[in-house]
């Protein structure tokens, strides 16, 4: 089953060092990195189970140790201010993902049918924001959760890179984000999404049952989900955007992307509303989510405003202009939402407005004001939205890209 040990308890109020994190266009926790393992230490204490000579474990060890040494350097960390991280992170970023792809294959030799070392060895993963938050399992599935929670995390980080607006001179900001840009982040956020579907779906139910009840909270499954429908969802918010940019994007189509928007942020919304999480980023992350939803509803309810304001069948005026109402009310709700998360410990600061962002801060209340007088009895807030119409259903289109694990080392069958 393996054994388990956490400094300090990690299923409930974490401490981490809080600290400042610079600006942040893709939500990513401080990130949970692999303490040293002495592999032959360990190993000199099991005996003969399947090992015929040491160079496996020397090469798990050195392939390990290569990950121990690059995660605890100072150039990944993705909480850095943002001209840090671009300067630095990104190849260190590539860097590291490449070196977890390597060790992959030789982890698996401890995970597959019949390993009889597959609890022999202890696992010690930290976090990067804590120095005393360390939790461990002599459990190889563990190490293989943690490896594809570390890879996502890696990948949430770049996208984040290409999607914060590049420096120009001193402290003045670009505008935009290019369409290169764009379209490589929504390539990462489904390798990303791919990952933590697989971890779900095929890691975690590995784990006997009272192991993952001690699971730190990064890893719990509510937390895994939601990080997966959250990178699906703002892969759709840069097709969203890109949508609004384009002359030839209907109204349909950008209603269609808004509506696809609220579902998978509401997933997410419940997945991680249930658990119970401390201050620090695991509420920050509650407060990303949040405000991704209500900025999403905003979307949703301008555009499916639009187009009732075009329709012809008696009715549509009325349930157009509560359906602006209520983008107008989640608009602010969201500015509120944003001013939150970027308040709450750990400080970040708000990048410029851009893309779905910038564009419904802009066109919402101009359309509001231009459509409709506003007098004393529409600041009633809740009867605004119980006034607003019913957004239409529409199938999710984006999906996690179809992760496979890479091959077993061939090194293990032939010992």
């Amino acid at each position: 089953m393996g054994c388990f040990f956490s400094t300090p308890n990690d299923s409930g109020g974490r401490r981490r060092k809080l600290r400042n994190v610079g600006e942040i266009a893709v939500f990513v926790p401080g990130l949970r990195i692999p303490k040293p393992v002495d592999f032959f230490d360990q190993v000199t204490t099991l005996g003969d189970h399947g090992l015929s000579s040491k160079s496996l474990v020397e090469r798990l060890s050195a392939l390990r140790t290569r990950i121990v040494v690059m995660a605890g350097q100072e150039a990944p960390m993705p909480t850095k201010p943002r001209r840090a991280a671009t300067q630095h992170g990104g190849s260190t970023l590539a860097d590291l993902q490449h070196a977890l792809e390597d060790y992959l294959p030789v982890l698996l030799g401890l995970v597959q049918n019949g390993s009889q070392l597959q609890n022999k060895f202890q696992f010690s993963w930290g976090n990067q924001e804590d120095d005393t938050e360390e939790t461990s399992m002599s459990n190889s599935w563990y190490e293989l959760l943690s490896v594809l929670h570390l890879m996502t995390m890696i990948s949430l980080s770049q996208a984040n890179l290409l999607l914060l607006p590049k420096t120009s001179t001193g402290d003045d900001y670009q505008s935009k984000v290019s369409e290169d840009c764009k379209r490589d982040s929504i390539d990462i956020f489904l390798k990303a999404a791919g990952y933590l579907d697989f971890a779900v779906k095929h890691v975690l139910p590995q784990l006997p049952h009272q192991l993952r009840k001690e699971l730190p909270v990064d890893l719990a499954e509510g937390v895994l989900r939601a990080f997966c429908l959250q990178a699906l969802g703002q892969g759709v918010d840069i097709q969203l955007g890109m949508a609004i940019d384009s002359v030839k994007a209907t109204l349909a189509v950008k209603r269609r992307f808004a509506c696809e928007l609220v579902k998978y942020w509401h997933q997410a919304h419940e997945n991680i509303q249930e658990l119970t999480l401390a201050n620090g980023w695991a509420a920050k992350h509650k407060l990303f989510i949040r405000w991704k939803y209500v900025e999403a509803k905003a979307a949703a309810y301008y555009f499916h405003g639009l187009i009732l304001d075009e329709g012809k069948t008696e009715g549509c005026n009325g349930m157009a202009v509560a359906a602006l109402r209520a983008a107008d009310e989640f608009l602010k709700q969201s500015k509120k939402a944003c001013e939150s998360f970027h308040m709450t410990p750990p400080l970040s600061r708000i990048p410029p407005l851009w893309g779905t962002s910038k564009y419904l801060s802009e066109k919402i209340p101009k359309d509001i004001s231009s459509r409709m007088q506003i007098n004393g009895d529409l600041h009633n807030h809740e009867l605004i939205l119980q006034m607003a119409p019913a957004l239409p259903d529409f199938a999710l289109s984006l999906n996690p890209d179809d992760y496979q694990l890479p091959s077993v080392e061939s090194s293990w069958t032939d010992n």
